[in-house]
């Protein structure tokens, strides 16, 4: 098996079965193939000027399954965290995108948070390496730093 693409923008490797990064380019779907990645799913709006063209059929070419979650970035919701959640169901290598890899770490803070019972302490040190929303200066930085404190049981009072 290839080595990880490191280059590409923003690159994590969370877990053996999980990679995230930022924007994805023309040749980055044959190097996920490459790598073992089976799913792919983007939370970058489609309509973003550094948004990869055709990825679903990008990724279809590869035989990769690829699941598009749009979230816009002024308005995280909890229906996206669920599907979200949703799309990492099963064993598949999966790799996660956005465009600056901060909607990614924010989610994958709150499922290893919540859903896999990682440390508090070591799901936020692997959101860090990506960005901080409550030091973050980017004008929607506190509407996401509110949807981090969120937890499951939150939603349901």
């Amino acid at each position: 098996m290839a080595e990880d693409p490191d280059d590409i923008f923003a690159w994590q490797r969370l877990s053996e079965r999980l990679t995230t990064s930022g924007a994805l380019r023309e040749p980055d779907p044959a190097r996920l193939a490459g790598i073992g990645v089976r799913h792919v799913v983007c939370l970058a709006m489609a309509d973003h000027p550094e948004a990869l063209s055709d990825a679903a059929g990008a990724f279809a070419a590869e035989g990769i399954r690829y699941t598009h979650i749009p979230i816009p970035f002024d308005a995280p919701e909890e229906a996206h965290y669920r599907a979200f959640a949703s799309a990492l169901e099963g064993d598949e290598p999966v790799h996660v995108h956005c465009i600056m890899n901060w909607r990614v770490s924010a989610l994958c803070y709150r499922y290893n948070r919540d859903a896999c019972g990682m440390p508090e302490a070591e799901a936020r040190a692997l959101m860090e390496r990506q960005w901080s929303p409550e030091e973050n200066g980017h004008p929607d930085a506190p509407t996401w730093a509110a949807f981090i404190r969120r937890r499951a049981q939150d939603e349901r009072e």
